[in-house]
């Protein structure tokens, strides 16, 4: 499969040693280094307060670094205004002028960039195509549902060719099924311009769907970057493991190393996976929810305390002397009842150990 093609103008962004400090002691980012490839589209991701909204407003500008160089492409924009930095922001609250029609706020801002009234429109019309809404031009934004409201937005960023396209959580104003319909737009107009994008959510499903890599962010600090696939197949910690997706943390014994697999134990049970590099003794399993299998001879003696029907799939809460797991069944046609005594056991593959115990 060829190479997506990289936008002309789709520039590299690099944070070397990055610090924001409010005030005289609150750290809301802590000495970050960042790399963001052109043509790429990366998450920030992470709970409230840690960082990553406050990283977004340092590439635009909005915020000044206190200490540390940001670079935009090879220029140095540490110091630089907003307003002399070639990126665009799309903000969760639309921000459309609402006595505008959806075409005028697209040419809004090539209004202010030189552009000639014509041309201006040519490129409004333009944008509004590539996000699906030819015909909308002479509505007003009220007119528009939530999701169509969100394109114009993006459409009155792309039209202005930015060097890095800034996203600041785009969908949290919509309902699930169009969360999911424009994040996948998004997506599809990134991978089809090659636009270089910075992308902040919190919400983990939105950053597995959309993102080039992910950067997890905690307590002001970047604590794990990879693709998507990387963090949750092989998260660093018990923190990035909880949070990229669910997971069952598990105190467990490695009682054997062997090369480069371990064998560890619970309760009896013995499962051989990954080692990781950790030694011998007390170590974290974490268990993804679908990993999670029932045996009748062999396995880790669990209890069904909960179980419930959704749709798709059986959801069940197991409780043992581990204390408590969260499991998903495809099989909703034989559902296991509360009460039921069962053995856990660990697929083939997925369970990834981690430090501590």
């Amino acid at each position: 499969m060829s190479e997506p093609t990289i936008s002309s103008k789709a520039a590299p962004v690099r944070f070397e040693g990055v610090s924001k400090v409010f005030g005289k002691d609150v750290v809301a980012v802590d000495a970050i280094d960042l790399h963001v490839d052109a043509g790429k589209l990366v998450t920030l991701l992470g709970p409230s307060g840690c960082g990553k909204t406050t990283t977004l407003r340092m590439i635009a500008g909005l915020e000044m670094a206190s200490s540390g160089r940001i670079f935009i492409g090879d220029r140095d924009v540490t110091t630089l205004p907003a307003t002399d930095r070639d990126v665009t922001m799309v903000f969760q609250s639309y921000a459309l002028f609402p006595h505008m029609t959806v075409l005028e706020n697209v040419r809004y801002g090539l209004t202010f960039s030189g552009f000639g009234k014509e041309e201006a429109r040519s490129r409004a019309q333009a944008g509004l195509d590539l996000v699906g809404l030819k015909g909308f031009g002479g509505r007003l934004p009220s007119e528009l549902s939530g999701g169509q409201q969100q394109r114009v937005a993006v459409a009155r960023a792309l039209v202005l060719e930015p060097q890095v396209l800034l996203f600041d959580e785009p969908l949290s104003n919509l309902d699930a099924k169009l969360r999911r319909q424009v994040r996948e737009d998004i997506r599809a107009i990134q991978q089809d311009l090659g636009l270089t994008v910075v992308y902040v959510t919190h919400d983990q499903e939105e950053a597995l769907a959309v993102s080039d890599e992910i950067v997890v962010m905690r307590n002001a600090a970047i604590a794990q970057k990879g693709t998507p696939r990387e963090l949750y197949d092989a998260p660093n910690d018990t923190f990035v493991a909880d949070f990229i997706g669910e997971a069952n943390l598990l105190a467990c014994i490695i009682v054997a190393v062997e090369g480069d697999m371990a064998v560890i134990e619970i309760e009896g049970y013995r499962y051989r996976l990954p080692g990781r590099s950790l030694p011998a003794g007390p170590a974290t399993l974490a268990v993804r929810p679908s990993r999670i299998r029932f045996g009748d001879d062999t396995g880790i003696p669990a209890t069904i305390s909960k179980a419930t029907y959704v749709g798709v799939r059986m959801e069940y809460t197991l409780t043992g002397a581990f204390g408590q797991v969260f499991a998903v069944q495809d099989d909703v046609d034989d559902p296991l009842e509360p009460g039921t005594e069962v053995r856990m056991t660990f697929a083939e593959r997925g369970p990834v150990l981690l430090p501590g115990g």
